[in-house]
């Protein structure tokens, strides 16, 4: 957003900072790589609507197929990025995407949710299960789109999401077991580097979301808080954290949580070493991404 004010009344590195005429400004901003057919893996993609009303898409990734007849199943992803920045239609999530559509062989999808502070939180949150009612409407195969109609297993679904993408996919997840979605049940639930909060009171998710006192008695920051975290969707839950990442302590915490909270499924652990916080977005050749990658495939596929 164009600014002629040069006073800054807010400033978050890596984020975002804001002019004293409300004009944001964001340190960095998400390429885009278009969708379309992929010659070298046969992966396809493409854009769709969630929403009219608020504008929010999300981009499919259907792997090539060997047999037709055969339903895959359907990988609902939510990006990282703070909640403010970061986008579904970007190159990094593009090759995530397609590599665990490919190896897992699997349908992917991310949502292009709004984006904070233009959007204030819990708008993520509300676009967040919204992507996951759209699945729900192709529960009787009559859905708006046929990819997902024609190709999609809903009874095996897996949420998905690193950082603040990993809180999102946490608490669709607790809404699934509020609000029972028919004809989905989501089996897995992937939380790679997640983003919660810790006693402290967190300024920035506070900013993001007015509403919240960016404490630990925020249940959306704090998963041990929320006293439906025991309604949680899903069978089993692997948390993923990387050894230098300066929110590892937070995913540990998680992983505490969920192993002692009573929920009822399973919730495994992997520790990448000697690697910082979304390293397989940030650090691409790194020697590490393609054990994480198979550590996330083989959790996906295990029956």
């Amino acid at each position: 957003m164009a600014t002629t004010s040069t006073e800054i009344t807010q400033d978050f590195p890596g984020f975002f900072k804001v002019y004293k005429d409300g004009s944001i400004e964001r340190y960095w901003n998400s390429d885009f790589s278009s969708p379309g057919l992929d010659p070298e893996t046969g992966i396809q993609s493409k854009d769709v609507v969630i929403s009219d009303k608020t504008g929010v898409k999300a981009r499919i990734f259907l792997p090539k197929l060997h047999d037709s007849s055969r339903k895959l199943p359907l990988l609902v992803h939510y990006h990282g990025g703070g909640f403010c920045i970061g986008s579904a239609f970007s190159a990094h999530f593009k090759s995530f995407l397609s590599a665990l559509a490919s190896q897992a062989n699997l349908i992917t999808m991310s949502v292009e949710y709004r984006l904070a502070p233009e959007h204030p939180l819990p708008a993520a949150y509300e676009d967040s299960w919204a992507g996951l009612q759209w699945v729900a409407n192709h529960s009787d195969g009559q859905g708006p789109e046929a990819w997902i109609n024609d190709h999609a297993d809903l009874s095996r679904i897996i949420l998905a999401g690193e950082s603040a993408g990993a809180n999102l996919a946490h608490n669709v997840a607790v809404q699934a077991g509020l609000t029972p979605l028919p004809g989905v049940h989501i089996t897995r639930l992937l939380i790679v580097h997640p983003y919660f909060g810790n006693e402290q009171i967190d300024k920035f998710y506070k900013y993001l979301s007015p509403t919240s006192s960016g404490s630990s008695d925020d249940p959306k920051l704090n998963p041990e808080a929320d006293p439906n975290l025991v309604k949680l969707k899903g069978d089993r839950v692997l948390v993923c954290v990387a050894e230098r990442d300066f929110l590892k302590s937070r995913g540990d915490a998680y992983y505490e949580t969920m192993k002692k909270c009573g929920w009822g499924g399973e919730v495994e652990y992997y520790e990448s070493k000697d690697e910082e916080h979304c390293f397989h977005f940030f650090n691409p050749k790194s020697e590490n991404i393609a054990p994480l990658i198979k550590r996330m495939v083989d959790f996906i596929k295990h029956d």
